[in-house]
């Protein structure tokens, strides 16, 4: 079943244009309704300027919400409004998660920026999306702070570990998996056995795609030199790779701050837009 809703985090950062190439593309190809929110979280404001200016403050913060509001419609306007979808701009105040989460629940997909740490935008911030898709309970699309992907969906990947973060990250790929070219199932340091990978690592999710019409390759490789994020991305980079699926936070998410791992490392050192479950 294709994606009948896709939800786009619009703002005024500069690697938002191309995340809405991204949105309209994935749109045009599933024929979804594709709905802009722009999020305005409140300016912070120093307590010296809350006390001289009083009552103004508000009166400014909301003009400038505003403002930044209308920016991210005309954007929003002269590219999803032209390309002939279906389309829904909102605008909503508040926490930048809380409001992804609440629209987002309502959408077949979600699309964020990746964390640019040279931004300003208040929605940009380190947590969004390791938050968003830890709750979320729908796929979300994180679209790298660099370059332009209008080959996304041709050459997938898939992330596979035999884990239940992977296979419902597989699930929540397949409208985009049906229609790729190419699906490569790599399979990392897999472990056998009946609560492994089995007899060939990949080879029993490559079959249940295929049912689904998806002509997936299986792919393992070992390596002890390199940790599993640097391995994902080094060969996305050698198969050519225009988008990944994996499963996000296999492990409890405590553990995955303290010690880092393959979702977390791909979040913020991805090189292509990489859809994510949890």
């Amino acid at each position: 079943m294709p994606y009948k809703d896709i939800l786009v985090n619009v703002d005024n950062g500069k690697s938002c244009k191309a995340r809405l190439d991204v949105a309209i593309k994935i749109a045009q190809q599933q024929q979804s309704h594709l709905i802009g929110l722009f999020i305005g979280a409140t300016p912070r404001v120093p307590d010296y300027v809350q006390a001289q200016l009083g009552p103004q403050v508000a009166e400014i913060q909301s003009k400038y919400l505003a403002e930044a509001a209308e920016r991210a419609k005309r954007l929003f306007d002269a590219t999803a409004g032209q390309s002939g979808l279906s389309v829904e701009w909102r605008v909503a105040t508040g926490d930048p998660v809380e409001m992804l989460d609440m629209h987002g629940r309502y959408t077949d997909l979600v699309i964020v920026g990746q964390h640019d740490p040279d931004s300003d935008e208040a929605v940009d911030t380190d947590d969004v999306v390791d938050d968003l898709v830890f709750q979320l309970g729908r796929p979300v699309l994180v679209v790298p702070y660099v370059g332009h992907y209008e080959k996304l969906g041709g050459r997938i990947m898939i992330a596979w570990n035999a884990s239940r973060e992977s296979t419902r990250a597989v699930a929540d790929a397949l409208p985009l998996l049906k229609t790729a070219k190419q699906v490569v199932v790599l399979a990392i340091n897999p472990k056998g056995g009946d609560h492994g990978h089995g007899a060939i690592p990949g080879a029993d999710i490559a079959q249940h795609l295929a049912r689904h019409g998806v002509k997936a390759e299986a792919q393992h490789v070992f390596a002890d030199d390199i940790d599993v994020g640097n391995m994902l991305l080094s060969r996305a980079a050698d198969e050519e790779i225009d988008l990944i699926v994996m499963g996000c936070y296999g492990r409890s998410r405590l553990r995955e701050m303290i010690l880092g791992g393959a979702s977390r490392h791909i979040l913020r050192h991805m090189t292509v837009p990489i859809l994510m479950s949890h």
